[in-house]
């Protein structure tokens, strides 16, 4: 810490931050400015210690402490009347002390996620009746969610992803509930999702993914006009995914809807044509990189995090832009045919359908789909041939056809010429490249077609060169020139364009040519103008 700072008597604001400052935070830095400092920010260094006398930090007008992303150890102070702002998160803090929520009365915005604290949470947070965010993620703490979190009487926002809480969820919600975002993911949470949550108007993000919860899909979830992102992944969750007959005529049933990952339950049946019908948000084109989903505060914004299955790895966004679209039905019992509506989702960039029993074609229309990034239908029980429409996504840098019953040619051209085996396997009907199995002599309309344009290329390009200057020279074929004349021709570069599909068929190319270059020596070669 600069030590010039303690010859400076009247300070109110100090922001070191982003920094490489090390060691120790100074008793003198708690003793100092006493009547002045309101905002102290010390985030984004390499603090290990804080040196104090008690764990309790006795400034009576400090309105916010920021300690974020630091290395600091032992049990995390606490502000005595913080009236605002306290974020210690990404620390190596491991406790805390047991009544800590005491000493909350004033405070918006509690951060201690991504420590190692562990303990309950006390009943007593109930009475910091001015808290809007609490954000206790990735700790160990365990036992039982007061119920007053859940009924969203003054919390906005409620963060207690990854740690070992227990117990079911209150039902209690209040009609005035003003929560924004919950996310329980990561725990041991058990019973029903409460159906009193629809009370919550305005809530945007819902994860309680990776629990043990137990019911049916929570339709009734269609009615929060603002809802953003659902994770209900990893839990028991069961039954069919049909709309009831009494919201199957209503149209704004998640229209805000940009993620939703329903991964690895026990959901069974066909999947509704009206699944993807209602996905409004995911049809719109965009035309900017969008904006950053938060939620505005009294001192700063809190930005949604999420976890999803992105191009076959499990990845956390700690920012989630408005564009970012992602649909995960994965890991479950769904079959019938994949619904022809999905193709109208055109802004959608995840798309993963595997491990289902899902039979028939793969709808054509998903080639409409040109913001698609990955797409996997693995492990179903599709046939048929792989639609050349596909050929379309040229965004597409994932895709995951293996464990199915398909067969015919592999399109060839753009992103289809980047994918390697592991793509295709276990559909013993496929051939061609990346494969080894050969298609023979049968080929599909589309693959007739393309040796027609090829074949045209031919003769354009054999024009296009002239008489003479063809696939190679031999002295026999030349005989009005000279052996210097020869020789010069001999040094030049053969232009052969392609005469046989097959020699393309085991040389995939990113761009899909329509003809090839090539350069060969004749074999006039010989004739000793080595």
């Amino acid at each position: 810490m600069p030590r010039f700072l303690m010859h400076i008597n009247h300070v109110e604001t100090l922001d070191l931050s982003n920094n490489i400052i090390q060691g120790t935070i100074p008793q003198w830095i708690w003793e100092m400015w006493d009547d002045s400092l309101t905002q102290l920010n010390l985030s984004n260094n390499m603090f290990t210690h804080m040196q104090l006398t008690s764990y309790l930090l006795a400034y009576s007008r400090l309105d916010s402490l920021d300690l974020s992303s630091n290395r600091l150890q032992g049990q995390a102070p606490m502000p005595k009347l913080l009236k605002t702002v306290l974020d210690y998160s990404n620390n190596r803090f491991s406790s805390i002390m047991p009544n800590f929520t005491a000493y909350l009365s004033q405070t918006v915005y509690l951060k201690l996620s991504r420590n190692n604290i562990s303990g309950h949470i006390p009943h007593s947070v109930c009475d910091a009746s001015n808290l809007s965010v609490l954000d206790l993620s990735y700790n160990n703490f365990g036992g039982l969610i007061p119920s007053c979190l859940i009924e969203g009487r003054s919390l906005a926002v409620l963060n207690l992803r990854e740690n070992h809480f227990e117990g079911t969820l209150s039902d209690n919600v209040s009609d005035h509930c003003i929560l924004l975002a919950i996310d329980l993911h990561g725990n041991n949470i058990q019973g029903q999702l409460p159906r009193s949550l629809s009370n919550c108007a305005n809530l945007g993000l819902l994860d309680i993914g990776n629990n043990r919860m137990v019911d049916t899909f929570p339709f009734w979830l269609g009615r929060l006009s603002d809802l953003h992102i659902i994770v209900l992944g990893s839990n028991r969750f069961y039954g069919s995914l049909t709309y009831p007959t009494r919201d199957r005529k209503s149209r704004e049933y998640f229209s805000k809807l940009q993620i939703i990952d329903i991964a690895s339950n026990n959901f069974s049946g066909n999947l509704d044509p009206q699944w993807f019908e209602r996905f409004t948000s995911m049809m719109a084109k965009f035309n900017d990189t969008g904006h950053i989903l938060s939620h505005q505060t009294y001192y700063r914004d809190y930005h949604d995090t999420v976890a999803i299955t992105y191009k076959g790895q499990y990845v956390t966004f700690e920012e989630v832009f408005t564009t970012l679209t992602a649909i995960d039905f994965s890991n479950n019992a769904l079959e019938g045919d994949i619904p022809e509506s999905v193709g109208s989702l055109v802004s959608l960039h995840i798309l993963n359908m595997s491990h289902n029993a899902f039979k028939g074609r793969i709808p054509a229309q998903i080639g409409e789909m040109r913001q698609l990034e990955s797409l996997d239908l693995s492990w179903n029980k599709l046939s048929g041939e792989i639609p050349q429409e596909l050929t379309n996504l040229i965004f597409l840098s994932t895709l995951n056809l293996s464990g199915n019953r398909l067969d015919g040619r592999i399109p060839q051209s753009r992103q289809f010429a980047t994918f390697e085996n592991n793509s295709y396997e276990g559909n013993t009907g496929l051939c061609g490249p990346p494969l080894i199995k050969p298609c023979g002599n049968s080929s599909n309309p589309n693959e007739v077609q393309v040796n027609t344009s090829r074949d045209h290329v031919d003769i354009i390009l054999f024009l296009f060169v002239g008489v003479g200057f063809g696939v190679r020279f031999t002295a026999d074929s030349l005989p009005f020139m000279s052996n210097g004349t020869i020789a010069t021709f001999l040094l030049l570069i053969s232009v052969a364009a392609p005469k046989q599909m097959r020699k393309y068929q085991t040389q995939p190319s990113m761009y899909n040519p329509e003809w090839k270059i090539t350069t060969e020596l004749s074999p006039a070669v010989k004739l000793g103008f080595e």
